[in-house]
């Protein structure tokens, strides 16, 4: 496939996600499902007359995480404080850039932050400012992950093998054993690997995964790599300037192991866990009975859907089935839309998978790795056995 032939189809996916064939899989493209509730949801909208995008609730939250971030960042390199509360201070700035993520940079790589297209690419934008890059995550994330949710062999999320097994089909190894148990270290290193390491492997490759990176016209090779240099100067240099290199390194650490820990759980629960299914892809053409909006309802779930706070903080993710099948529509819209997809769901009878707390999430997310850790050979030999 050429890069004009490739950017086409990617245009493509983007408007018309349930509409596709990428060569090696196939959807049902009878959506009888997505086309009725796509009415319904229509009706919502028009009715309540609101716009999809965010409104007031979104921008006043925007502007307490910037505040919170930079008066952090701030107070971290030019004020005098204890080293007990460095750390704590350090580690609430990774939480809060990963709520940044969450909230802002996530509605605004959607294209629904804004009804301006200018103000989405700009607040697009502070995924660079905190490390990554927003082009390549927008094919990574919203067109491929979205397009193949669960789909071992082309969902970039899942590709974490053989670190850890997240999926049945993936190859098993004997350490795989014990990933319960280490993952947790893993997810806490994935901001930095994220920022320094996978980054510059897609942009080296070209690829996300196994498919082919969007071509990079100048302005996004320039855009990547200023980036990259400010994030240096900013979290690295002017830090070891104002407080030393040992103060910094320790900060930086615990900065990152609340952002790596808060993204890499969020995103996880909603997609490897009890509750959801995958699906294989090889190099053989695989046909999906299902069409696109029923994939995604087996492949996603929510969580905690009733807790106001973690719903604020994570930016609607806990209601990852209405943002997979909208993913267009602000997620300030998600909690009054969960309730249509709902009913649409038990009217066509089909599986909406929602675990009700944040810690049931985390349980069923640990079950289901605790799982896949065990030796495949051996459960084959005890169910032959029974």
């Amino acid at each position: 496939m050429n890069r004009k032939t490739g950017a086409k189809k990617l245009i493509f996916l983007v408007f018309f996600p349930h509409f596709y064939s990428m060569g090696k899989l196939v959807y049902n493209r009878k959506s009888i499902f997505f086309k009725a509730l796509k009415i319904e949801i229509e009706n919502y909208f028009v009715e309540n007359g609101i716009e999809k995008t965010g409104n007031w609730k979104l921008y006043i939250k925007s502007f307490i995480l910037i505040l919170l971030a930079l008066g952090s960042y701030i107070y971290l390199l030019a004020f005098n404080y204890s080293f007990p509360f460095g750390i704590v201070l350090s580690g609430l700035l990774g939480f809060i850039l990963a709520g940044i993520g969450f909230n802002i940079m996530h509605d605004a790589n959607h294209g629904c932050y804004s009804t301006k297209k200018w103000v989405n690419s700009l607040m697009g934008l502070t995924l660079n400012a905190l490390g990554s890059n927003a082009f390549i995550w927008k094919q990574k994330h919203n067109i491929i992950h979205h397009t193949y949710t669960n789909v071992d062999g082309l969902d970039d999320d899942i590709a974490k093998s053989p670190i850890i097994r997240q999926s049945s089909t993936q190859v098993w190894k004997p350490v795989h054993q014990l990933q319960h148990i280490y993952l947790w270290f893993v997810y806490a290193l994935s901001s930095i690997l994220w920022i320094f390491v996978t980054d510059f492997m897609k942009y080296g490759t070209q690829k996300i995964y196994t498919t082919e990176l969007k071509h990079m016209n100048f302005k996004e090779h320039f855009i990547f790599w200023l980036s990259k240099v400010l994030y240096v100067i900013f979290y690295i240099v002017i830090p070891v300037i104002f407080v030393g290199a040992q103060k910094w390194l320790i900060g930086f650490l615990c900065m990152h192991i609340t952002l790596g820990l808060s993204l890499a759980v969020v995103f996880q629960l909603a997609h490897v866990v009890e509750e959801t299914e995958f699906a294989f892809c090889s190099e053989d053409d695989v046909v999906i009975e299902n069409e696109w909006a029923v994939h995604q309802l087996k492949t996603t779930a929510n969580f905690a859907p009733g807790n106001f706070c973690i719903t604020w903080y994570v930016g609607g993710l806990n209601y990852q089935i209405e943002h997979h099948l909208f993913p267009r529509i602000s997620h300030i819209h998600y909690p009054a839309l969960s309730k249509i997809v709902q009913l649409k769901c038990e009217e066509f009878g089909i599986q909406y998978n929602c675990i009700p707390t944040i810690t049931a999430a985390i349980a069923s997310h640990y079950n289901h790795m605790r799982s896949l850790g065990v030796n495949p050979d051996k459960k084959i030999e005890i169910s032959n056995h029974i």
